[in-house]
């Protein structure tokens, strides 16, 4: 027999992943709270779908309740009537199920074909690079190469070539779009867009490595004119070090001498290869895999030790003192 208290602990269980499973539709990640077009032709398409597989598990329970019960065991000598070879019942219960998953495909397939249809000349190009733990965005018209946050214009298809620069990275921003991998030496193809302006997060949704709960990821939605403007200011020249002086300049000079230039490009100064480029810094909101608000006080957080703040970050620790991440800060501040 069951104890009481073991019942009353079950009960409490199912209790608490209930309330758990309730959240508000304001949560950041919410796939239930669709807020681009992708994401609503695939919440047409589960929410029928949970329904119809609600009911079917409801219907199979309830019959389990009911078979146990009505021929449960009375007596040694009682045996359940048998109804192995009733053609009737084997029929039913086998064309039921074929032709719920046959329905279900046919709207599933609909809708994979309209997110994945050709988005037409008009969509904005952009190419997403996973890699260990940062996401890297190029917009080929614009040229523009930036990382972290990816911004877009509201009202307007994003048209997404998905690639990986070293493991298997899903890009996934649940309130946009459903998820995507991205794997070495393959092109993956996504479509995003937003209908309301605002900030919408995710994160790589593949386990990628030491990091991975660590890569996360902003979608910026704007106005068409705040994106144009925040086009301008991303292609506009890059700063000219030699007008550079005091903390600055000698911010530059260590940029260099200290390595950073090895990974990170910054345009007509550095031309590293395997960090994100810098060289308009100051037009993101974050840092480090979007897991950091771009201010002063987290870049010497992280300046004083990439792996502690970040585990299994690739860029090391470069033992920097006091004076040089000023000094450091003071040139990335002029990456406008």
């Amino acid at each position: 027999m069951i104890s009481r208290k073991t019942r009353l602990a079950a009960l409490a269980g199912a209790i608490t992943l209930l309330a758990a499973a309730c959240g508000g539709t304001d949560q950041p990640q919410n796939t239930f709270d669709p807020q681009g077009v992708e994401a609503r032709e695939l919440d047409n398409l589960i929410t029928p779908v949970f329904v119809v597989a609600g009911f079917v598990f409801l219907l199979v329970n309830l019959l389990i309740v009911y078979v146990v019960m009505k021929y449960r065991r009375r007596s040694d000598d009682e045996i359940p009537k048998q109804v192995h070879g009733n053609a009737k019942l084997e029929l039913g219960w086998t064309i039921a199920p074929a032709a719920i998953l046959a329905v279900i495909g046919v709207f599933t397939l609909g809708t994979l074909a309209e997110i994945h249809a050709d988005p037409g000349p008009e969509a904005l190009e952009v190419e997403v690079i996973g890699h260990q733990w940062w996401w890297e965005y190029r917009y080929p018209d614009q040229g523009i190469v930036t990382a972290n946050e990816l911004h877009i214009p509201v009202g307007r298809t994003v048209s997404i070539d998905l690639k990986a620069a070293d493991v298997v990275h899903s890009f996934w921003p649940p309130k946009l779009s459903g998820k995507v991998d991205a794997i070495p030496g393959r092109t993956n193809f996504m479509t995003v867009e937003a209908t309301e302006p605002g900030i919408y997060y995710g994160q790589c949704a593949e386990f990628c490595g030491f990091s991975h709960a660590n890569m996360l990821l902003r979608v910026v939605a704007h106005e068409p004119a705040d994106f144009d403007a925040w086009v301008r200011a991303n292609t506009t020249p890059p700063v000219d070090t030699t007008t550079l002086t005091g903390d600055a300049a000698d911010g530059a000079s260590l940029f260099r001498t200290k390595g950073c230039a090895s990974c990170h490009v910054v345009e007509g100064y550095a031309a590293g290869e395997f960090g994100p480029n810098l060289t308009h810094l100051q037009q993101r909101e974050t840092f480090a895999g979007a897991m950091f608000e771009l201010n002063e006080r987290n870049l010497r957080r992280w300046l004083r030790d990439p792996p502690g703040e970040k585990p299994g970050s690739l860029m090391p620790d470069l033992e920097l003192t006091e004076d040089e991440i000023t000094s450091l800060i003071a040139y990335l501040n002029t990456l406008q």
